[in-house]
């Protein structure tokens, strides 16, 4: 008897993309543009878009959001499409997403639901699969009501008990609670960890470099440029969830520990922002944050706005004292005469508020040596300090070398050195403890 095989592969959902335009919707964003983001996000979750609609509301209805006849067509779209999902790109109430599921007698699911399933596939390391699930439970918690069919049950008291028992809704979501709870003190000891981690960091001073971004903004590619590393970068949405950190050697021979993050998005889920807060703390303790900006898309501003957005949600953003440089990527995607006209605004000196701005293009390779430069001019602080050294104090000319920035070298004829080297305080401060008895200052011997 022949055993036929058996395809397991996961079915793929034929899927319809609903982009509501709310009555006096504002943003920077054309509808066209949101629309296009959404699709996108339902291709990330390997979703087969058959239809993408923009609808705009003269109304919104609380119990559907969508008026009567408009959900009388979609409805009919679903039939004829034959559609499994339907993806609406804004945030629906629990009563909504019911009401439009049973109208439409399809899976139903809102922009915030998306980015939940897209990140909770995305995760690999522990601490990203904690953080997603954190998040989606936070999400899922207002909507049991969709979620079970038996939630009007009771269960009777027990023994001598009596009067009515606990509502299996109420049972869930203290089921809920408690798994939430565990999750968030998991995360607290991750949290722990990393600060360790970055107290260990900092008994080895080297300054940190964190990479933000929208996604898709070319990040991982610009990380695998800079540190030889081969972090996944593919052209997806959210391609990559969980930070990797490399050294990277800044000019003159300085590492540096460059940072890639998560990628950020417009109407980022405030469940996201808030599980994901040990990972995005990496941010918070950068000495420069590193912001990739797609040049090329038609979006960059917009895009830029709600990277801003995020960062100052988490007190990093501009109006903060963080050191903030602005990467112009993909200018290889750019025509010549536009190239060129943004390589010479991106080379313009800026104000003191300015965020610093270097074009580049991560697959090339184009341009990030100055961006190397640019950021080695931004974490050495302070004047260069000078120090001589004698021929036996090669160890710690040696530290300088790793540690800091060397400006300029001069050899003498007995063996001895004349350096000038830029160092931050916390180099300078371990350098004075290893070698008390070679010193430093501004002023050259």
């Amino acid at each position: 008897m022949t055993e036929r095989s058996i395809d397991r592969r996961p079915q793929v959902q034929a899927a319809i993309v609903i982009h509501p335009v709310r009555p006096k919707a504002g943003g920077l964003r054309a509808p066209e543009q949101r629309l296009e983001e959404a699709v996108a996000l339902a291709a990330a979750l390997d979703l087969d878009v058959r239809e993408a609609l923009i609808v705009p509301l003269r109304a919104t209805v609380p119990a559907t959001l969508f008026g009567k006849g408009k959900v009388e067509e979609i409805a009919a779209v679903c039939r004829g499409l034959e559609a499994d999902v339907v993806v609406v790109d804004d945030a629906l109430t629990p009563v909504q997403q019911r009401n439009l599921e049973r109208a439409w007698q399809v899976k139903v699911i809102d922009r915030t639901g998306l980015i939940l399933e897209i990140f909770a596939r995305r995760a690999r390391t522990r601490e990203g699969r904690l953080q997603v699930e954190l998040a989606r439970l936070a999400y899922e918690r207002s909507r049991l009501v969709r979620t079970w069919t038996h939630l009007e049950r009771q269960r009777g008291g027990l023994g001598a008990m009596s009067g009515p028992g606990e509502t299996q809704i109420e049972t869930d979501r203290r089921l809920l609670a408690d798994r939430i709870g565990r999750l968030k003190r998991e995360l607290e000891e991750v949290r722990r960890t990393r600060g360790l981690q970055r107290k260990a960091r900092g008994r080895v001073p080297f300054p940190i470099l964190a990479l933000v971004g929208y996604t898709n903004a070319g990040k991982s590619t610009l990380f695998n440029r800079l540190t030889e590393a081969k972090a996944l970068a593919k052209d997806m949405l959210f391609a990559t969830l969980d930070t990797t950190q490399r050294a990277v050697r800044l000019p003159d021979g300085r590492p540096a520990i460059l940072s890639d993050t998560v990628g950020f998005i417009s109407d980022l889920p405030h469940e996201l922002v808030e599980a994901f807060q040990a990972t995005l703390e990496e941010v918070q303790a950068a000495d420069v944050i590193v912001h990739v900006r797609d040049i090329a898309s038609d979006e960059t501003e917009a895009q830029a706005a709600d990277v801003e957005t995020v960062l100052e949600s988490l007190d990093a953003g501009p109006s903060s004292d963080k050191v903030i440089v602005e990467v112009w990527n993909k200018i290889d995607l750019l025509a010549p005469e536009d190239r060129a006209d943004l390589l010479a605004r991106a080379d313009r000196p800026v104000g003191s508020i300015a965020p610093r701005s270097v074009a580049v293009s991560a697959v090339t390779g184009q341009g990030c040596e100055r961006l190397l430069a640019v950021l080695a001019d931004l974490v050495d602080q302070g004047a260069p300090l000078h120090g001589h050294f004698a021929a036996a104090e090669g160890e710690a000319l040696a530290w300088l070398y790793r540690h800091g920035r060397v400006l300029d070298r001069a050899d003498e004829e007995g063996g001895g050195v004349k350096v000038s080297v830029r160092l931050d305080a916390q180099a300078l401060g371990r350098f004075e403890r290893l070698f008390p008895d070679v010193a430093l200052g501004e002023t050259a011997g």
